[in-house]
């Protein structure tokens, strides 16, 4: 179920290279899982622009987006204060039933979603790695935060200015019995490739609706067409194809 409402914005701050933070007022009982996302409507834009929800309480949520065109250069320059209009609840999230030690891997605007989901997975007693992929060290966020939950953290940076030089693929642990991920789509092609277990990807795709009305997303899996927006964005490792 989602839920279209206004959101009020309470902080709107940078931390790191073109990467803010958004803490957002309002109703939060759409969330249900971890992997869900918001769809935001900007004034003068014609569709909404689908964010990751990276946590949630009883009365907020936050995002974590990267300033990569006009509408989020527009996000980035509002201010605590003004309000937003938001569909919540969208998308069906992560299964986290699946593992005890599970190794989470997000490469640059895909570790926000893997914020919730190790906290819910170490809220259930699960052994969590999490492995955060970016370019270059001026792009790291969240170190400390997954830390703070009790993770085991790993950072990687493709120049070697911070962590294990290369990709999430050269940081990889033996010690993992499932897996989930969220980032592009070429390190999910690799991040499939090297990985020995069952596993879910969570997959970004330019969405119309959000919620599976107009059919815009859809993509062909080994069970049929699925609407990321609707069916996703979270498909397990066995039913994608490449």
């Amino acid at each position: 179920m989602y839920k279209e409402n206004v959101y009020k914005i309470l902080l709107n701050e940078k931390i790191a290279k073109d990467v803010y933070k958004m803490i957002l007022e309002g109703d939060t009982q759409y969330i249900t899982a971890p992997g869900q996302f918001v769809n935001i409507k900007l004034e003068g834009k014609f569709l909404r622009r689908p964010i990751s929800v990276c946590d949630c309480d009883d009365n907020t949520i936050t995002i974590i987006y990267k300033v990569v065109g006009e509408g989020t250069d527009q996000m980035a320059k509002m201010t605590a204060g003004e309000s937003l209009d938001i569909l919540t609840g969208l998308g069906n999230g992560y299964d986290i039933s699946k593992s005890e030690k599970p190794m989470l891997i997000g490469g640059g605007v895909g570790v926000p979603p893997m914020y919730m989901l190790a906290k819910k997975l170490i809220e259930d007693g699960q052994k969590v790695t999490v492995i955060l992929g970016f370019n270059t060290k001026d792009e790291i966020f969240y170190e400390d935060e997954f830390k703070a939950l009790g993770a085991d953290v790993i950072v990687a940076t493709a120049d070697g200015s911070y962590g294990v030089k290369g990709f999430v693929t050269d940081a990889f642990i033996e010690d993992y019995d499932y897996f989930y991920t969220c980032g592009p789509l070429p390190m999910f092609k690799a991040v499939y490739d090297k990985t020995t277990t069952s596993g879910q990807f969570s997959f970004e795709e330019r969405m119309g609706c959000g919620f599976g009305a107009c059919m815009g997303c859809s993509c062909k899996t080994k069970y049929g067409s699925k609407r990321i927006c609707k069916d996703g964005p979270v498909l397990v490792k066995e039913e994608i194809i490449w």
